[in-house]
């Protein structure tokens, strides 16, 4: 009996790729960069499973074409790149990879944190560049993040990751969401409407999946609720916050400073805020750990093994 044909439409860690051929026959791109609109249509035909990635535009007009495909793997924890209700609509699964890249994703969110208020990639320019003129007094003073309090907005895992890790810098932590999440024992987690959020954290990070609901969650107004010395982080969805929103909100000091790991229009990055000095930018890195990268592909492997052998999608979203 032939192998299934499995078509990636990205190269995926190498113990991902080497696990595959022993069981499917491989579609890949010879160049490894997003696949044109034409390789999509021609690869969707011959494919009986697909994993691709959120930079993938899977449309109706698109899975009109995979009249054999059964399975589409999202190599991510989103799955705003999809066309769902066309999907089910053709009896075509969808899955993702939630859980994998928790832990990955909310270091980063940290990371990203500790960057902004301690001012971590100027002080490296510096150095690097031979610019730093000496220790002084009143050199890149930064914000204290100890003691603090900091606000999610979207209290999944990954919210509840970030959250937990507050507890280590004595943070007060506040949330915005659906519903009130249960609380760790010994942590103190406070649920509050959206505009309480804004307008106590000293840190804002945001954690929502990207829908109609959440699009441009974060404009002028949110933006003005904020306090002055605030600083906001993102690393869920880009379109979540209105770009030209922030950036003017920055140039008028309404909040301190903003790290981001996504933007509105990727790969485009808005001018305005590469131009900002209290800005740092990252290029999409929440889940780009070596470990983290190999459980999402092999994840991804789990679910279309599932669903082509006749099995429920441990993780199906549809």
């Amino acid at each position: 009996m032939d192998r299934p044909t499995l078509y990636i439409t990205r190269l995926l860690p190498q113990p991902v790729m080497d696990a595959i051929p022993r069981h499917y026959h491989i579609l890949t791109e010879s160049a490894d960069r997003p696949p044109t609109a034409e390789e999509l249509r021609r690869r969707f035909t011959e494919a009986d499973a697909v994993i691709c990635t959120l930079t993938d535009r899977i449309d109706a007009s698109l899975l009109s074409h995979a009249t054999r495909l059964k399975i589409i793997a999202n190599y991510a924890v989103g799955y705003n790149n999809i066309d769902v209700p066309a999907a089910t609509q053709r009896g075509i699964t969808i899955t993702n990879t939630p859980d994998v890249l928790t832990d990955a994703t909310a270091d980063l969110t940290w990371a990203v944190l500790l960057s902004l208020a301690r001012h971590i990639v100027k002080g490296d320019t510096w150095i690097r560049t031979g610019e730093w003129p000496g220790w002084t007094p009143t050199q890149l003073l930064g914000a204290d993040v100890s003691g603090k309090t900091l606000g999610i907005v979207g209290m999944g895992r990954i919210g509840q990751a970030v959250a937990q890790r507050a507890s280590g810098f004595r943070m007060s932590v506040i949330y915005a969401g659906r519903h009130p999440v249960p609380t760790p024992p010994g942590l103190t987690w406070e649920w509050h409407p959206l505009d309480t959020v804004l307008e106590k954290s000293d840190f804002l990070s945001l954690h929502v999946p990207l829908t109609d609901t959440t699009h441009h969650l974060i404009g002028r107004r949110e933006l003005s609720l904020m306090k002055p010395t605030a600083y906001l982080i993102n690393t869920s969805r880009g379109p979540v916050i209105d770009e030209v929103a922030l950036v003017s909100a920055l140039e008028a000091h309404t909040i301190a400073g903003a790290g981001l790991d996504v933007y509105e229009h990727e790969p485009m990055v808005s001018a305005g805020l590469i131009a900002l000095p209290t800005v740092v930018l990252l290029p999409h890195l929440g889940s780009a750990t070596r470990e983290t990268r190999v459980r999402m592909g092999l994840l991804c492997l789990d679910n279309i093994a599932a669903v082509l052998g006749g099995r429920p999608a441990p993780n199906r979203v549809n």
